[in-house]
């Protein structure tokens, strides 16, 4: 930072050419401001509680008197206008100056702001206490010694505030209460509690603002884009702050520390506004910040860049693929995945169209529109994203796929490219396959209590198939990496064959399928089974040698686990036998059969109950067998972007085979037939499962008719 140059009134001063008092006079003169001596003035102790000594001694200041929304306040520097709006802010008062000498307004401070906090000890002036000042204890004082008060005497002080005095002086400071004082600030580190209220004791706010300030809830409070366009993201983490809302011609801007005067200047010449603030968690703040600061308009400004480039002839009329990591499109696309992970998004969607390249995040299951791109970005973003990928660029008529890695917050991502020439050009999709998600356990899916027990015996059994059915983006993959991890992976050998591999773990042989060496899912499985596992995880079974193979290892005294593409667990068992597994095998080797599906959770930050539409109340009604209007919904937030939901929870279907469903198999009985079985057996409904979910207030009635069939 650049050194401040001493001015020509302090170099006078300094040299003995003027006194101070001669120059407090001038400056008044000059600026207009009368030129006064604290040490004759009687200051009021409402003023000096509005401004801590720490502030008036930093800023050579002292306050004098407080009227109204006005206060006087003494100061060695007028022309400091970013510390008097601060404090503007800061006490919500009108600031009407006075000029006086700096030395004076040292010994002003030494005389008022009386008392002092030493390694512990309360050490208070060896000097008559002032009239119109804070209460102090008469105590004996030796020839060297500072004077120090015993408990007794901190304990009367603390009485005349309605303060009970801790037993030890040595207590670590807690919370300060609502009744913040001067007093407080000076006694910061000593644990000062509220006199118990007679009648019952009120519990304390969580966040109290040292001087009144409102105190905000930021998951609650609409944060406004305008106002985040006048803090840089970089100021507002630097300082833990975020601006909130423009009113008038002051910014409010959430702050925890809401006396440090010198964020407050800093946000002022940022923002040239007057700041008001208010205060909000550390932690709450950080997380605004996050959710808040898009990135969207810095992608944006980087293809503008590219335009300018190109409308300069530094482009030609190919595009030139730029891997150097200043180039424009590669901080653009950095940008854009990064932004999307930051949202915990599942899959970017790049499409062109006419009038540009719409980019859409799907979060929770749901496409959300982030941005709209120039067209011109188009060549240059798919151009890159083959690269990184290891595609063809060359050729954009034939689907291609691929696969890379970025690290993002000290953690590696995958990500999984597809694209497709579209009538517009060439569409990209981008998986994302953040490993953080595979840290889930069984008992963090949603089974219920009961379907988890069962799931855990089938997963004890030897040998046997467990297939777990659903749509794609339904957690097949999560919910069989989970069982995964629930097994003994250093007692048992554990081979999987993916396509492709989405999570990498320890103690687990992963196989990646590779159709153009050959390596399919069944001849994988079928090498598989010569390497002794005791575990086998099939990815998916998609055609009548996989599933054959797949059976065959079950029979044999393997353990399989796999994805089938079903609408419920009954459906599971007919897909394998439309792959054209027999009967009596299929009814020999499958241990169970689950479906699921995925729903969104409401935000537990702004739950409240709705009156839910009528289909929706009907449907519970039936299931549930009660009459209900109102349901759990999420009114919308800043923690789940105004959606009302954050994060998801799987809705569950069991099959447990029994010998009477192993004899429906065998007999050739029609679905509905085993699925009215397997209901009578106690089979839990995807759809009642829902609904459950929906009266404990995880989900809505809504989420599950979107996303699960009546008939599951």
């Amino acid at each position: 930072m650049k050194e401040e140059k001493p001015k020509l009134g302090e170099i006078l001063v300094k040299r003995g050419v003027i006194s101070p008092e001669d120059l407090a006079k001038a400056l008044g003169a000059q600026k207009g401001i009368p030129c006064v001596n604290p040490g004759m003035l009687k200051i009021d102790p409402d003023a000096l509680r509005l401004v801590s000594e720490a502030i008036a001694r930093h800023h050579n200041l002292i306050p004098i008197s407080v009227n109204d929304d006005v206060m006087q306040l003494a100061v060695a520097d007028a022309d400091d206008m970013l510390v008097l709006d601060a404090l503007t802010s800061l006490t919500k008062k009108k600031i009407v100056p006075v000029i006086a000498p700096s030395d004076e307004i040292e010994k002003a401070i030494d005389e008022n702001y009386q008392y002092q906090v030493t390694d512990g000890e309360i050490v208070v002036p060896d000097k008559e206490p002032a009239p119109e000042t804070l209460p102090a204890a008469e105590v004996e004082t030796g020839e060297d010694n500072p004077a120090v008060a015993t408990v007794q005497d901190i304990e009367q002080a603390f009485s005349a505030f309605d303060f009970t005095m801790p037993s030890t002086l040595k207590t670590a400071a807690g919370e300060l209460s609502r009744k913040r004082t001067e007093l407080e600030n000076l006694f910061a580190h000593i644990d000062i509690k509220p006199r118990p209220v007679p009648g019952g004791e009120s519990e304390p706010e969580p966040i109290v603002s040292p001087l009144g300030l409102p105190v905000i809830d930021l998951n609650t409070c609409p944060i406004q884009p305008e106002a985040l366009k006048l803090i840089p993201e970089g100021i507002a983490r630097k300082f833990d702050v975020i601006p909130v809302r423009i009113a008038g011609n002051a910014l409010q801007v959430a702050a925890t520390d809401s006396d440090d005067i010198t964020t407050i200047e800093a946000l002022t010449a940022w923002a040239k506004m007057r700041i008001e603030l208010v205060v909000a968690g550390r932690d709450e703040i950080r997380r605004a910040i996050d959710r808040n600061y898009k990135a969207y308009g810095e992608i944006e400004k980087q293809f503008k860049a590219e335009d300018t480039r190109a409308l300069k002839g530094q482009a030609e009329e190919k595009p030139v693929v730029e891997t150097a990591p200043d180039a424009p499109v590669v901080r653009a696309l950095d940008l854009l995945m990064k932004e999307a992970i930051k949202n915990h998004c599942s899959d970017i969607h790049i499409e062109p169209t006419d009038k540009g390249i719409v980019v859409r995040y799907r979060i929770d299951g749901v496409l959300h529109e982030a941005m709209t791109l120039p067209v011109s970005a188009h060549s240059p973003l798919i151009s890159r994203l083959k690269i990184m990928a290891n595609m063809n660029i060359a050729d954009q008529r034939r689907p291609q796929d691929g696969q890379f890695s970025i690290m993002v917050a000290g953690r590696n991502v995958d990500i999984r490219v597809a694209t497709i020439f579209t009538a517009y050009g060439e569409m990209a999709v981008l998986r994302i396959l953040d490993n953080s998600f595979s840290a889930l356990g069984l008992d963090q899916l949603g089974f219920s209590r009961d379907n988890l027990a069962v799931y855990g015996k089938m997963l004890k059994s030897p040998f046997g198939m467990i297939l777990i059915s659903g749509p794609t983006g339904s957690g097949k993959t999560t919910t069989l990496y989970a069982s995964l991890k629930s097994l003994d992976c250093k007692g048992r050998k554990i081979i999987t064959i993916e396509d492709p591999v989405e999570y990498r773990y320890q103690n687990i042989c992963q196989v990646q399928i590779n159709p153009r060496a050959g390596l399919t899912f069944a001849t994988g499985l079928r090498s598989i089974m010569r390497l002794d596992p005791d575990v086998i995880l099939v990815g998916e079974i998609r055609d009548p040698e996989t599933a054959e193979i797949a059976v065959q290892a079950a029979l044999t005294g393997h353990l399989v686990m796999a994805s089938i593409h079903a609408n419920d667990a009954v459906g599971a068992i007919y897909r394998l036998l439309d792959l054209g597994v027999p009967p009596y095998l299929v009814s020999s080797s499958l241990t169970g059969s689950i479906a699921q599906r995925m729903v969104r959770r409401i935000c537990s930050k702004c739950r409240d109950f709705r009156e839910a539409p009528i289909e929706a109340r009907v449907a519970y009604s039936q299931e549930i067998g009660e009459e209900r209007t109102e349901f759990y919904y999420g009114r919308g937030c800043n923690s789940c972007a105004n959606t009302g939901y954050q994060g998801r929870i799987a809705v569950f279907e069991m099959l447990t085979m029994s010998e009477e469903i192993r004899r429906k198999i065998l007999a050739g009985a029609a679905s509905d037939e085993i699925r009215g079985q397997s209901l009578k057996e106690g089979m839990l409904s995807m759809w009642r499962d829902g609904m459950l979910k929906v009266k404990a207030g995880i989900t809505t009635p809504c989420e599950i008719l979107r996303s699960v069939s009546s008939s599951s």
